[in-house]
């Protein structure tokens, strides 16, 4: 296997088209050796069948691992066995620390600093995992700042966090997508281009 991995991270609005050419990237560059993290935790019918589309996309091939919560943790067993490894999505798992999980089991009260200290280490972490392990890493995330402000403190918490775990992952990426209307647009390279 090559040496070190690279990481890409790919970003856009609901709908967007993020999901379908981040799985056409993996495809194109780890064939039939990707593994999928899916962070999605699908409590209800709707989200059930969200996920069952997303499942009827990948190739059989594929590995899935299911895992709202210790990502990074995955990431470093699977990153030495896979060519790349498909994280969807960073949202999912950020909202998953905020809004309680394993947290409510230890008595964490939902969005208070406890979940966004958990989820701010798991960010720092996956980064440092993508940068020494072999396989490439690409993360899925959303732009969730660009609409109103939520009504919520929670709402509010979630927002900013976010918006803090993709400038952090985008700094360290190697290649930062943003995908609207179904058109990926590479932005560390169009940035280069306006520094010259």
């Amino acid at each position: 296997m090559k040496g070190q991995g690279t990481l890409t991270l790919i970003t856009g609005g609901a709908r967007s088209g993020k999901s379908t050419f981040a799985e056409k990237l993996a495809a194109q560059r780890g064939g039939d050796r990707v593994t999928y993290i899916a962070t999605c935790q699908p409590w209800d019918e709707e989200m059930r069948e969200r996920v069952a589309i997303h499942r009827r996309r990948r190739p059989p091939a594929w590995a899935t691992v299911e895992e709202p919560f210790q990502v990074a943790a995955v990431l470093s067993t699977v990153g030495y066995q896979s060519r790349v490894v498909l994280i969807d999505c960073l949202a999912l798992l950020i909202s998953n620390y905020l809004t309680g999980g394993t947290l409510a089991e230890e008595n964490s009260p939902p969005g208070e600093p406890e979940g966004e200290k958990r989820a701010w280490e798991q960010v720092e972490a996956l980064i440092a995992v993508a940068g020494r392990i072999p396989a490439d890493t690409i993360i899925v995330t959303n732009e969730v700042g660009w609409g109103l402000v939520p009504p919520t403190p929670l709402g509010r918490r979630y927002r900013d966090l976010l918006g803090r775990a993709n400038c952090a992952l985008a700094a360290s990426a190697q290649e930062v997508y943003l995908v609207a209307a179904g058109i990926p647009l590479e932005l560390k390279s169009l940035s280069r281009g306006q520094h010259r």
